[in-house]
């Protein structure tokens, strides 16, 4: 299980990319997320909205304190963070403690406290460059899941997208037959 846990959230400056982070934590494999600071019931509203149509479990909670969260995780915990050591050079070693353990993925706000430092056991950069906590997730993600997110379908979702080479096919749940779809959730 792979839990994101967003601090800082700023509800007035950060609703597009608190939403963002908790998007790109669903779709790419996430099971939850946390998030601390402007407790926000719109931001929990849209992401609740997004899995109700297009399905899945992933839930998203307020916490009011990170420290409380992080003391009472009994799995691993990766902070992104571009002064962390390279992605490449930690994947294997997280890959395999998922086997044993939960993980909890901390990605920042505006200013990350030093503890959140030391109370990881991984602190990993995606690039020791300055980008948003949405792109450090989402490759972050890919890489631990070695694209297989990219393949992921969720039986429950009211609405699905085939993939089509031009223009866009969007099914209703009511338009979905088992017939149509081979095991990998895709036309034939």
């Amino acid at each position: 299980m792979i839990t994101v846990l967003r601090l800082g959230h700023r509800a007035q400056r950060d609703k597009r990319l608190s939403t963002h982070v908790a998007l790109v934590a669903r779709a790419f494999g996430a099971d939850n997320l946390f998030y601390t600071g402007d407790y926000d019931q719109t931001l929990e509203d849209s992401v609740n909205k997004v899995v109700e149509k297009w399905g899945g479990a992933f839930k998203i909670d307020y916490t009011s304190s990170w420290k409380t969260l992080v003391k009472t995780w009994s799995g691993k915990i990766v902070h992104l963070t571009m002064y962390g050591l390279p992605l490449k050079t930690v994947i294997e070693e997280i890959r395999a403690i998922m086997r044993q353990f939960d993980l909890l993925v901390i990605v920042g706000g505006e200013k990350v406290e030093g503890e959140v430092f030391q109370v990881a056991d991984y602190n990993v950069a995606v690039t020791s460059q300055p980008h948003s906590e949405a792109a450090a997730l989402a490759v972050f993600l890919d890489w631990v899941f070695q694209g297989s997110e990219l393949d992921r379908v969720y039986p429950d979702a009211a609405i699905s997208v085939i993939p089509s080479a031009k223009g866009k096919v969007v099914v209703k749940r009511r338009d979905l037959l088992e017939t149509d779809f081979g095991v990998d959730g895709l036309t034939r």
